[in-house]
């Protein structure tokens, strides 16, 4: 039984950890966690916006077609509290767009180069 307790004591002198060392996990703050979103839907959705107003008015298809992928990767990469108004206009805008483009010259879309 002797022989027990020092295998213990002996186990604990070799324990590799530093208990001054340690330091328990802390969450990001309210504040930290602005710096760290990512601004990926943000960039897609302005992409979108500017996508289906060339779509629109310049009736390029690839322009629609472009926005409305903007548009997608926008609402996949979106979190759920974020304000989905501005994310559904830029999609409604886009699908709007490639209708026009559509409605305008229903021939199918020719590659740009």
């Amino acid at each position: 039984m002797s022989s027990n307790s020092s295998s213990s004591n002996n186990n604990s002198s070799n324990d590799p950890k530093k208990p001054n060392k340690i330091q328990r996990y802390k969450p990001p703050s309210a504040e930290n966690s602005q710096t760290l979103e990512d601004p990926t839907p943000d960039y897609m959705n302005l992409l979108g916006m500017v996508f289906s107003m060339c779509g629109l008015m310049l009736k390029l298809k690839w322009c629609a077609w472009v926005a409305v992928y903007c548009s997608f990767i926008s609402f996949a990469n979106s979190r759920s509290s974020e304000d989905t108004k501005q994310m559904m206009s830029s999609f409604m805008l886009s699908i709007s767009a490639v209708v026009m483009s559509y409605l305008q010259n229903p021939q199918p879309m020719t590659t740009p180069w």
